[in-house]
């Protein structure tokens, strides 16, 4: 077991880490037509994100322990998005082939929400929208605090949000106190895919100039396709070398991307599939990985 952040894990290759996302919404929808319920398009629409976030060799974490008391966290505020964690979690080996099918269970370790007691990996349980930017900002604060004892560099803190929980209050305070902190340990991405379970997000309740807003705040702010492996790489680059401020990625990204029938379709965002279309829907993935692997 390591016991310093000397090493990060293997950086695999952009080639690479699109295969990882490909077979992760494979998982996503297994997962969900077993358990004939759960949110297929907010889990697919941040499937690309968080396969760079664990195998692009950005975060520090050691692969054989979730645990390791000098990781980075990872806190996934939108917890319905539960399946894309999960899906993370097998391509590391951390979730077994035989639990997939096991999602929203009794008994199992694969809630429809996150839970740290049941799931290593898991840093806090999730699912209630708006609390997990929250969480992240007092971790990033108490990571902080004990690097400055001992003299090191503090760990960092990356937490997933959705662009429909950006309506929850909380998530100004939090985003308020993060900069006022100068929480530059903590790097938030927007998965803004414009839908939520009651329609486009602009028609529920608009985030406006959600750019301007977050800058307002007083985070530094960046842009990327949030389907775009590299450049996801290189603005995470970019948030890591920020200083002196939190740094808020907003990603462009599509609900249900992957899959042809689930995307930009707000139908899909808490549904599961029939075993037809879910069919479908690995037909549909199986040719996106044959096209990978003709690239490679």
């Amino acid at each position: 077991m390591s016991t310093k952040r000397d090493t990060l894990p293997e950086a695999r290759s952009v080639h690479e880490i699109e295969l990882i996302a490909n077979a992760m919404r494979h998982d996503i929808i297994t997962m969900i037509t077993a358990a004939k319920s759960g949110h297929p398009g907010g889990s697919l629409s941040c499937a690309d994100l968080l396969a760079t976030l664990y195998f692009s060799g950005v975060m520090h974490y050691d692969p054989s322990d979730p645990k390791a008391p000098w990781r980075d966290y990872l806190i996934l505020s939108k917890g319905h998005a539960a399946p894309a964690l999960y899906a993370a979690f097998h391509q590391l080996g951390w979730v077994k082939d035989e639990e997939l099918p096991t999602l929203r269970h009794l008994g199992s370790r694969l809630q429809g929400h996150p839970d740290c007691k049941l799931l290593p990996g898991v840093e806090v349980c999730s699912g209630s929208l708006g609390q997990g930017l929250s969480v992240s900002s007092g971790v990033a604060l108490g990571l902080r605090a004990d690097a400055k004892a001992t003299g090191s560099k503090p760990a960092h803190v990356f937490c997933v949000c959705g662009d429909g929980e950006m309506q929850e209050g909380s998530n100004w305070e939090a985003l308020m106190y993060a900069a006022h902190r100068h929480l530059d340990n903590l790097t938030m991405y927007l998965d803004l895919n414009n839908l939520q379970i009651d329609g486009n997000v602009n028609d529920v309740n608009s985030l406006g100039d959600i750019h301007a807003k977050l800058a307002a705040f007083g985070w530094n702010v960046l842009e990327v396709d949030g389907h775009d492996v590299a450049a996801l790489i290189d603005v995470t680059r970019q948030a890591l070398q920020h200083e002196g401020q939190p740094t808020a990625v907003i990603c462009h990204t599509v609900k249900g991307k992957g899959v042809p029938f689930m995307e930009d379709q707000v139908d899909w965002h808490g549904k599961a599939p029939s075993e037809e279309l879910a069919a479908e829907a690995m037909d549909a993935l199986d040719q996106e990985r044959d096209r990978l692997l003709r690239e490679a």
